[in-house]
C-alpha cells in the first residue's frame, strides 16, 4: 500500500518561470483522481515533477510516499519506488527491443535476474490482452509505432512494472473508440487485481472517466488546483467548459 501526497508545492522551469503554486494533493491507496483544466494550466508538468524530471525546480513544499519525502531520488530511484508515468507523447528509442528494456527494467527494480523464460510468458501474455502485434516484442521501443500503438505499448509496461501509483498523460489522446477501450479494460483489469494501487489522470475529455470511474475529479487553474469534486464535476465540464468553474471558485477567492 502507498499514500501519495503533494504537499504545497511551488515549481519553476529552468527558466525561473513559476509553473505550479501553493499544488497540494493526497492519494490513498486505490483511489483514481483525475486533473483536468485548460492548456498551460502546469498538468503535464506536475507528472514530470512527480517522476523528478531535471527540467523543473520544487522552490517549496514537499512530494511524499508514506510520509517519506522523495525529492531527493532520481527518476530511476522514483522508478523503484512503483511510480509509473504513461507519457503523453512516448518516445522511441532506437536499438533497444521492448522485451531487453523490459527485462532490464525488471530486473533493476527487483534487484535480481529476472528469467527469461517466465518473462516472456507473461509478456506474449499482456501483449495478446493489448491486441499488440506479437512482432513489437523483438522491434525497438516504439520505432514505426502508430500513436495508438505507443500508447498500448505505455500499457503493457505497466502490467509488467506492476507498480503501486500510476500516472496517465493524456492517454486518451491518439486512441480511436477500440484502442481505448482495450486500454481501459487492461488498466481495469490490473486494478482489479491490484485494488491497493492509486491512479493519477491527466486528461482534457471524459471519454477515458467512462471507463475508469474516479473517486476525485480537480480542476487545475494557475499552477494550482481551484475546484475538487466527482465524476459530475467532469460532466459538468464536458458540457459548459472550464471557464465557468473557474469564474465561480475566483469569486469565492474574493469574497
Amino acid at each position: 500500500m502507498m499514500n501519495f501526497s503533494i504537499e504545497n508545492i511551488s515549481v519553476s522551469s529552468k527558466d525561473q518561470k513559476e509553473i505550479l503554486k501553493d499544488f497540494s494533493l493526497c492519494i490513498h491507496p486505490g483511489e483514481i483522481h483525475v486533473i483536468m483544466g485548460p492548456n498551460g494550466t502546469g498538468k503535464s508538468t506536475l507528472s514530470k515533477v512527480i517522476m523528478g524530471s531535471p527540467d523543473y525546480l520544487v522552490t517549496k513544499g514537499d512530494i511524499l510516499i508514506d510520509q517519506e519525502s522523495i525529492l531527493s531520488l532520481n527518476t530511476t530511484e522514483r522508478s523503484r519506488k512503483k511510480i509509473f508515468l504513461a507519457m503523453q507523447s512516448p518516445l522511441s528509442i532506437e536499438g533497444v527491443t521492448n522485451s531487453e528494456f523490459l527485462r532490464t527494467a525488471l530486473s533493476s527494480q527487483e534487484e535480481k535476474n529476472v528469467p527469461i523464460y517466465t518473462f516472456m510468458q507473461e509478456m506474449e501474455q499482456r501483449m495478446q490482452e493489448l491486441k499488440m502485434d506479437p512482432s513489437m516484442m523483438h522491434r525497438s521501443i516504439n520505432q514505426d509505432f502508430s500513436g495508438g500503438e505507443r500508447k498500448k505499448n505505455e500499457i503493457l509496461q505497466m502490467r509488467m512494472l506492476k507498480p503501486k501509483f500510476v500516472i496517465l498523460d493524456e492517454l486518451d489522446s491518439g486512441l480511436d473508440v477500440d484502442s481505448l477501450k482495450i486500454v481501459c479494460d487492461n488498466i481495469h483489469t490490473y486494478l482489479t487485481e491490484n485494488p491497493d494501487t492509486s491512479v493519477l489522470i491527466i486528461t482534457h475529455y471524459t471519454r477515458i472517466l467512462d471507463y475508469l470511474k474516479p473517486n476525485y475529479v480537480h480542476i487545475m487553474e494557475k499552477g494550482t488546483i481551484v475546484a475538487t469534486g466527482d465524476f459530475s464535476l467532469a460532466k459538468q465540464i464536458e458540457e459548459n467548459g472550464f471557464g465557468c468553474v473557474i469564474a465561480v471558485s475566483e469569486e469565492k477567492v474574493h469574497e
